[in-house]
């Protein structure tokens, strides 16, 4: 177990090293994941790990990947994609040109959730998706479209839930033990690495997603975060967040208005 002095050193040395600043994060919740790299590892002390994380680079992505989590699913909680489809897309239909920010996308299967829903709406052709995350490798993996074929079954149940009325697997071709979205979907993204914590707006967006990633930040970092998603909102554009998150307590909340309960903000001013 690290004291919480090795934790503060350990952050301090991965910003001035790679620049990564995990110093926004709930540092119970990173504690608890170094302890666990730690152990899995097999470090003998606390310098040993921190001379490997300042000199071996593959390394310091392994504890990237470790440290931020990245747990997702297609039409994930399919009532809020409920939500998007009947009541936020007729909205942005109106729009002459549609983009989306997923931010903290992971392995990208809320994205591909999105690009189908869009397609349906016969939106996906006036739009655009922006996927990041502040891990490399999972957006390496996110464009690629192929996830475990597996998993297909849940996730055409979820989409389904959602208010899927086509038959899932027409968007992907199964291959062995793997599934592969459409060219079709995928040329409508954009994957790129962006780091909540220090980088700033790259564009405006019409609809925000950045759901279960802000739960492991602290206050500040929240509000940081918050922030830029209201400097990259157009008005009267959609913040959507995870279920245990909310903007009630931000300074920022009287710019928008909550839409329901599924955790889907407009921005009002």
């Amino acid at each position: 177990m690290l004291t919480d002095h090795e934790v503060e050193v350990l952050i301090h040395e991965a910003f001035e090293y790679y620049g990564f600043d995990f110093g926004g994060y709930s540092r119970a919740s990173f504690k608890r994941r170094i302890d666990r790299l730690y152990q899995l590892d097999g470090f003998k002390s606390f310098p040993e790990l921190l001379s490997r994380m300042r000199t071996d680079t593959e390394y310091f992505k392994r504890m990237v990947e470790e440290i931020t989590v990245n747990v997702t699913e297609m039409f994930r909680d399919p009532l809020f994609y409920k939500v998007l489809r009947e009541e936020i897309l007729p909205l942005l239909a109106t729009k002459p040109f549609i983009r989306i920010w997923h931010a903290g996308c992971s392995t990208g299967e809320e994205v591909f959730s999105m690009a189908i829903m869009l397609k349906e709406a016969n939106l996906l052709r006036k739009s655009l998706l922006y996927a990041t995350d502040l891990n490399p490798s999972v957006i390496v993996a996110a464009k690629k479209g192929i996830f475990p074929i597996r998993m297909m079954q849940q996730y055409s149940e979820n989409y389904i839930a959602s208010g899927g009325k086509k038959d899932f697997s027409d968007y992907y071709i199964a291959n062995y033990d793997r599934a592969k979205f459409s060219e079709e979907l995928i040329e409508k993204m954009v994957f790129s690495q962006h780091n909540l914590v220090s980088d700033s707006s790259f564009n405006e967006f019409d609809l925000i997603l950045c759901r279960n990633v802000m739960i492991y930040f602290d206050k500040d970092l929240q509000e940081r975060a918050l922030k830029l998603f209201d400097d990259s909102l157009s008005k009267l554009g959609f913040l959507a967040l995870g279920t245990k998150e909310t903007i009630k307590y931000s300074h920022l909340q009287p710019r928008f208005l909550q839409l329901r309960k599924e955790k889907i903000w407009k921005k009002i001013k």
